[in-house]
């Protein structure tokens, strides 16, 4: 059994998250103790407890410590992760509901669902559009077009917008499942800027601010020589809600995107220069990946086929902690030069593994 320190690092879910992928993908028990001891509520939260569930479900595990408020966990899969049609409600695990981030469960299994033979079907409700976690745009705008360079295919379809705290949305995945292991990948340069999009929504609110936010957000852009095609929006929700999302694309496809949100006594306009900031910056630092899919390509690339290596825009400490977690299960290899991310797997072939672990550590 792997024992994981859960205050590692940066201290948050995405230690838990990542241990949880791993132990699905090869088949080793795992134990998170001191979960989330970085936040300010330590403990699994509801979106966490429900990336736990959703992860049981997947490969039949048997699971300990898996209630609300817990900081310790044990996990031990039952088998190979199992394609098929599955169904989880954030809210349904904590009595007075919850907006938890569908978009962390998703990043939970996706990975493990994408590797196993067949095609799977995932719907997902609560949080679709929550700060401190990637909103339905970034999903399906930058994260699953960068999966498909690495052979993994999966759709995302938006049924209904979920804002913090009221949440009630839901999304749709349908994920290809297949055998035959993840791509390595190059992305260490990016050419020149083709476009820039993006929406400004409001539900619940007046019609102004979504027009008031995409009206700043393009004129900070324009002065910076950054043209950008943004639309305002209103939405219908289960309460009350506010943000904007900014997608950019360089040559060869390069993806990245950003967000701000709403709250009460928050001008629109510095929503807008919030995410404009982020923009910005990134496209300043000269980076293909942001800072944000830095942090998502380390799962899928330390189970590839081949050396991979990418260029981020910041080393952030949550991507040195999923490295460090990764290490803990596959003995993937991190080599950190400047903002340069080389990633080494470490293959072998055990055949008493389960078939998707086949390419894996064992």
């Amino acid at each position: 059994m792997i024992i994981i320190d859960g205050s590692h690092g940066e201290g948050g879910g995405q230690v838990l998250r990542t241990s949880l992928t791993l132990a699905m993908l090869t088949g080793r028990a795992v134990q998170i103790e001191r979960i989330r001891a970085g936040r300010p509520k330590p403990g699994l939260a509801a979106q966490h407890l429900t990336a736990v569930r959703a992860a049981a479900a997947i490969c039949d595990a048997t699971v300990s410590g898996d209630e609300m408020g817990s900081e310790w966990l044990r996990f031990q899969p039952g088998s190979e992760p199992q394609a098929g049609d599955y169904a989880f409600d954030v809210a349904q695990v904590r009595e007075a509901g919850s907006a938890g981030a569908v978009s962390l469960v998703l990043q939970t299994v996706l990975l493990p669902l994408g590797l196993a033979p067949g095609a799977s079907r995932l719907v997902l409700r609560g949080g679709t559009h929550v700060p401190w976690s990637p909103p339905f745009p970034y999903l399906s705008e930058v994260y699953l077009p960068t999966l498909k360079r690495l052979g993994l295919r999966a759709t995302l379809e938006l049924r209904r917008w979920g804002f913090y705290p009221a949440g009630g949305g839901e999304i749709v995945a349908r994920i290809e499942g297949q055998a035959s292991g993840v791509n390595s990948l190059v992305l260490t340069e990016r050419g020149t800027l083709r476009r820039v999009w993006g929406t400004a929504v409001a539900s619940n609110l007046p019609a102004h601010i979504p027009q008031r936010m995409a009206n700043r957000a393009r004129n900070v852009l324009a002065r910076e020589g950054v043209k950008a095609d943004l639309q305002a929006r209103r939405v219908r929700t289960s309460g009350p809600g506010a943000g904007i999302f900014v997608l950019t694309e360089y040559e060869d496809g390069v993806l990245a995107g950003f967000a701000a949100y709403g709250r009460k006594g928050l001008p629109a306009e510095r929503v807008a220069e919030v995410v404009c900031r982020d923009t910005l910056r990134y496209h300043r630092s000269g980076a293909p990946v942001d800072r944000h899919l830095a942090d998502q390509l380390i799962l899928p690339l330390a189970v590839s086929t081949g050396v991979s290596q990418f260029t981020t825009c910041r080393v952030t400490k949550h991507l040195q902690t999923n490295m460090w977690v990764a290490e803990q299960f596959v003995q993937a290899r991190f080599e950190v030069t400047g903002r340069t991310i080389t990633v080494i797997p470490k293959r072998t072939r055990d055949k008493q593994n389960y078939g998707v672990h086949q390419y894996l550590d064992n």
